[in-house]
């Protein structure tokens, strides 16, 4: 852990300055080099068999995404062919996220990227997302990108609020253990030259205090959906239910029981809308779940 933890160290170092500039050609060639060492690297790290070549191989992958993200103007390379990844841009295009896990042998996880922004003059500025997971209590407090509630992100969702700066919906599969997945929706805010994330803007009842961020657990063999809906202008999401009434509580066994909610953008919050009807219901994704023992990794949906 202390390798991955020290490579981390490296993403800080970098979130300022990049030397001299070169011409876009030969940029283009420099991340295309770089795009097929992490390709391969990233290979390496789904078919480790054990927990100390697994983390040792992150290490060595996030040292190499350092280096390609060093490159001038790297923002506008999409990385295309990383697919074992994601790499998701904000629809404004002011930042995008990298972010992925690494699957431990006891079936849980632990998660790791960074969001980069873009730069008018191409230079690098990145936030290294650190995973606080194990030491977060209380999964509605408000972090930073040193303590993150980490989660490997699919889609972002802008989110306008007359007379203050935009704040993002992150929509993730957040993983768990042997018996549970997780999906989380997360917001994103710039704030006095950091980020944040959590925001008090989840509003599920009147009288009832808003949520910073929305935590959805499941029994592992299921499937959950969890996506923007443009049609409807919300997001929209299974409802959740136990199997069994006297099941109540124990997520292992909570499953998606055909309806749907969904959060709706209605001044300044969130605001919870429940059985929902969808004129197309949205398909499952899938749950970005990697066996340690598998031998191919699942790859990056588009969305």
């Amino acid at each position: 852990m202390n390798k991955v933890l020290s490579s981390f160290l490296l993403l800080v170092c970098v979130l300022t300055k990049v030397g001299a500039q070169t011409s876009l050609p030969a940029q283009q060639a420099v991340l295309n080099k770089y795009q097929d060492s992490l390709v391969l690297s990233a290979s390496k790290l789904f078919n480790a068999a054990s927990n100390t070549e697994r983390f040792d191989q992150n290490a060595k992958f996030i040292k190499t995404l350092v280096g390609a993200l060093k490159t001038p103007h790297s923002f506008n390379y999409g990385f295309d062919s990383l697919k074992m990844i994601s790499v998701i841009a904000s629809p404004d295009h002011a930042f995008r996220i990298f972010s992925w896990y690494v699957p431990a042998d006891d079936g849980t996880y632990r998660f790791f990227g960074t969001v980069q922004l873009s730069t008018k003059d191409g230079k690098l500025k990145l936030y290294p997302l650190i995973d606080g997971t194990a030491e977060i209590s209380d999964p509605n407090v408000i972090t930073t990108n040193k303590n993150w509630f980490g989660a490997r992100y699919y889609e972002i969702v802008p989110l306008l609020v007359n007379g203050s700066n935009p704040f993002y919906a992150l929509l993730g599969w957040k993983g768990n253990n042997k018996k549970t997945s997780k999906k989380v929706i997360d917001i994103l805010s710039f704030v006095n030259e950091g980020i944040e994330f959590g925001k008090p803007v989840f509003q599920d009842s009147v009288g009832i205090p808003a949520k910073n961020r929305i935590v959805f657990e499941y029994n592992k063999l299921n499937s959950m959906t969890l996506r923007l809906d443009k049609a409807e202008g919300m997001i929209v999401f299974d409802h959740l239910a136990p199997f069994d009434p006297n099941m109540a509580g124990n997520f292992e066994y909570y499953a998606s029981d055909s309806s749907f909610d969904g959060y709706r953008l209605t001044g300044n919050k969130l605001k919870l809308m429940e059985n929902i009807e969808l004129k197309n219901p949205p398909s499952a994704l899938d749950d970005f779940y990697v066996d340690p023992k598998m031998k191919n990794p699942p790859v990056t949906k588009k969305f």
